[in-house]
């Protein structure tokens, strides 16, 4: 990567909690030049960003500045069109998860990527996190078949209820946070997924009828492992083992240990990982085990901001190094289909054959 190019001209969309840390990436990172902010009402920015203007409509801004790169952080439902339409003005795209609402939507900006010769990096942030990381190499280590237990549930009130309220407009908590989760399950397991159920509850009068915001979801893969990822939103959700991550085999387990002290609506307790338990299920003679537990310090970990830096810096040498993205994108594809399909579950009452 050659550090005398010229910044690469972004133009973010979106300044809600995702959206303005990404902003705060590309104006602090040297290879880009902020070309333009979008947001569909003016909002209060940090003071590094309160120099930009926001526009109001990203199609009009796309025309009139003509950027290299789109950083979209919209709601989920504007993300395909919005992707398809920077790829096809010539922009590479950023955007966050999830890919799409739909599959056909998900495959047909894949499908743009690939037709246009364009970057599509999606917001996984967790692969740039360097404990997730340790903890998916760890869980390889150990062999498969694997259970994978999962859970993200988010007590929420004030404006994160809000927010998590004009987010059930499209998309449900199980689709929302399970991609990140089901997407560290696929990287564990190189099985394919072969069946999904759901199952879900409305738990408040605030949200839609046919919305839920409370949803679990089941995953059965062909090597026979299986795995299950839970979420909820709102004021009525417990803080009581809100933060599972734990991936166990026949030759042991390997889990996330938390902070006792942690609560749900710090946004950095989402991605820090503390300590990773390493457990070995190996026994002697005496049905002893051999080994004692294993704890990996996970000291240093990045905070939230500096993840979205660390994935806007990979974003940036995936367009200068034309990093292979085929993967990236499939893997993008793969586990959105399986929390759409947990999603259609919870809706049918039945299971989803993949």
């Amino acid at each position: 990567m050659n550090p005398s190019a010229s910044p690469i001209r972004v133009l973010s969309a979106g300044l809600g909690n995702m959206g303005r840390s990404h902003a705060l990436a590309y104006h602090q990172n040297p290879g880009f030049e902020v070309a333009g902010l979008v947001n569909r009402s003016k909002v209060s920015l940090p003071e590094e960003l309160a120099a930009y203007e926001i526009l109001p409509s990203f199609p009009e801004a796309l025309a009139a500045l003509k950027p290299e790169l789109c950083s979209i952080n919209t709601y989920s439902d504007t993300h395909a069109d919005y992707a398809v339409m920077a790829m096809e003005a010539g922009a590479h795209v950023f955007v966050e998860k999830p890919l799409a609402t739909t599959v056909a939507d998900a495959e047909r900006v894949v499908a743009c990527a690939r037709a246009n010769g364009r970057k599509l990096v999606v917001g996984y942030i967790l692969r740039h996190h360097p404990s997730w990381m340790r903890l998916i190499a760890e869980a390889r280590k150990l062999g498969g078949p694997y259970v994978f237990r999962m859970n993200l549930n988010q007590q929420s009130s004030g404006q994160t209820w809000a927010t998590h309220k004009s987010l059930m407009q499209t998309t449900s908590p199980i689709v929302d946070c399970g991609v990140h989760y089901v997407d560290v399950m696929c990287q564990i397991t190189d099985a394919k997924p072969v069946e999904v159920r759901g199952m879900g509850l409305r738990l408040t009068d605030e949200i839609a009828a046919d919305m839920y915001n409370y949803g679990h979801l089941q995953v059965i893969f062909d090597d026979g492992s299986i795995g299950w990822y839970e979420a909820g939103w709102g004021p009525m959700i417990s803080e009581t083992a809100f933060f599972v991550k734990d991936v166990m085999s026949p030759n042991g387990s390997v889990s996330i240990v938390m902070d006792q002290n942690a609560r749900s609506d710090d946004i950095d307790v989402h991605t820090k990982t503390s300590v990773i338990r390493v457990h070995s299920a190996a026994t002697g003679p005496d049905g002893r085990f051999l080994k004692r537990d294993a704890d990996l310090m996970m000291e240093g970990e990045p905070g939230h901001q500096e993840l979205c830096e660390r994935e806007q810096d990979f974003v940036l040498r995936a367009i200068r190094s034309d990093i292979d993205l085929d993967r990236h994108m499939d893997d993008a594809v793969q586990s959105l289909k399986i929390c759409l399909a947990a999603d259609e579950s919870v809706r049918t009452g039945k299971p989803v054959k993949l």
